[in-house]
């Protein structure tokens, strides 16, 4: 809840496809595309793209690009303008922050344009390799030479031709994964033939894929580059990590940024969310008649922790899902009606009760005080927050807008008596070890499906807590 009403965010996902078998098929690639998108509208609201090819020698692209929601920025006529590609790429092909790739291009003698992440990717890929020939780019040698001088955090869609490349840095910090598109009447079934193969879907998360009837088939391995075109998909490569690093995805795309339909490493995020809560409870239980959360990204996470404590879960909030935050320009009257306006008190539940309320985060502590008020004058007896993630005190650098240094609550005065400060009984926050344990004991090998290259295949697990921590994947220089 308080994530979402301090801004913090991920900067982009991305959604790519490919129709199987010969082209043109009867696969609409702009409608499968854009329902991917729809799908990954959570992380990002500001701006979206679609590019497709009909895949020739001397391919036609077709570009629709759009400010605002996915809806608004593909209205039906850009769409038609879009459907004669047999396969396409968007919302911005790049996932992340291409850390040290400004100074990479710059040591080149290459000026910059624009403040965009695109352009480095395209000044870096145009850097012809050694040895490539003039008239056949290498596109391999391109990308590994991109992931040498980037090695960290981007998950990136390079479409060229007939061909689609899914690349993940070789930390794996951002998320990707492959579907398949499959008959409906198969999309359910155990297995999926080749034959029954329509197409091939790669994107973000896999939450986008049941609703363009996808079946999950696996991540993209941190490092790896694949090929993805209308034969089928194939794995080219693996960039390594240097010796001795851990993987680093992003723990709070479990916190947080992913939505709980979604797998990442063997695991529904979901479940995962609830774990937590149940570590919570375990490491910070007090004496409650009931359990409750913000709507909704923390709902996992109490119910969780409802389980773990043996107390009933009871909804206490009613959220007003349409009020945004530019509906009215708030007159004093309304700013002195605050939180009221975006939520009810379900007070018949919490009447005179002890409430346990777990939240996904305290970032600055100005959204969770009023509702603490709002509660306690509706009845509640004592509110105690518990929240399922750790104190956020470091910035990001990998690809997630989080408030400055000084904003965050966590290095504040205040926040050696936080309870006071924002009107609790208590406050107590996940450890980062329980964090940590809470991911990873989910994480099953079996159910990745591994790729040795040179009988070398590498099956640790790692995570990147910088933003807890402040201990980041890979040295910063500035």
């Amino acid at each position: 809840m308080e994530f979402e009403e301090s801004g913090i965010g991920e900067e982009c996902g991305v959604f790519g496809c490919v129709a199987a078998g010969e082209w043109p098929t009867q696969l609409e690639v702009a409608q499968v595309l854009t329902l991917g998108l729809v799908a990954l509208q959570h992380r990002g609201q500001e701006s979206a793209g679609i590019v497709t090819s009909d895949g020739a020698s001397s391919p036609t692209y077709t570009a629709h690009k759009g400010m605002g929601l996915v809806n608004t920025a593909f209205p039906p006529e850009a769409l038609l303008k879009l459907r004669y590609g047999n396969l396409g790429i968007c919302h911005t092909p790049h996932n992340g922050d291409f850390y040290k790739c400004t100074l990479q291009v710059m040591r080149h003698g290459v000026g910059l344009s624009t403040c965009s992440d695109s352009e480095l990717i395209i000044q870096l890929l145009a850097l012809t390799p050694p040895m490539e020939e003039l008239d056949a780019p290498d596109w391999v040698a391109r990308i590994k030479n991109l992931m040498t001088e980037t090695p960290t955090s981007y998950s990136l869609l390079v479409m060229f031709k007939d061909v689609i490349y899914a690349v993940r840095d070789p930390y794996g910090n951002r998320p990707l994964c492959i579907g398949q598109l499959v008959p409906i009447s198969k999309l359910h079934s155990p297995g999926a033939e080749e034959e029954d193969t329509e197409g091939w879907v790669v994107s973000s998360e896999s939450c986008s894929f049941q609703s363009i009837g996808a079946k999950y088939y696996r991540e993209v391995l941190p490092g790896e580059i694949v090929q993805i075109s209308k034969h089928g998909i194939k794995s080219l490569s693996v960039v390594p990590r240097p010796e001795g690093d851990l993987p680093a995805f992003c723990i709070f795309e479990y916190v947080y940024f992913a939505r709980p339909d979604s797998i990442f490493e063997g695991q529904m995020v979901y479940t995962v969310r609830q774990r937590c809560g149940r570590q919570l409870a375990i490491e910070a239980p007090t004496d409650a008649d009931l359990v409750s959360t913000v709507p909704e990204s923390a709902t996992p996470a109490a119910l969780g922790y409802a389980q773990q404590a043996g107390l009933p879960y009871i909804e206490v909030l009613c959220k007003n899902r349409y009020v945004g935050r530019t509906f009215i320009q708030p007159n004093t009257r309304l700013r002195q009606l605050g939180v009221a306006k975006k939520f009810g008190a379900l007070t018949d539940n919490f009447t005179g009760k002890r409430v346990v309320l777990v939240d996904d985060s305290i970032v600055r502590g100005n959204t969770i005080s009023p509702i603490i008020k709002l509660l306690k004058e509706a009845g509640a007896t004592e509110v105690h927050i518990r929240v399922a993630s750790p104190p956020i005190r470091f910035p990001c650098y990998m690809g997630i807008n989080i408030p400055t240094k000084e904003e965050l609550i966590a290095n504040k005065p205040e926040f050696q008596n936080i309870a006071g400060y924002i009107g609790a009984d208590s406050v107590q926050y996940l450890t980062v070890e329980g964090l940590v344990s809470a991911v990873q004991e989910g994480i099953s090998f079996h159910q990745n499906k591994m790729i040795d290259f040179g009988n070398k295949s590498d099956r640790r697990v790692g995570h990147c807590t910088a933003c807890l921590t402040g201990k980041y994947p890979v040295e910063l220089e500035w």
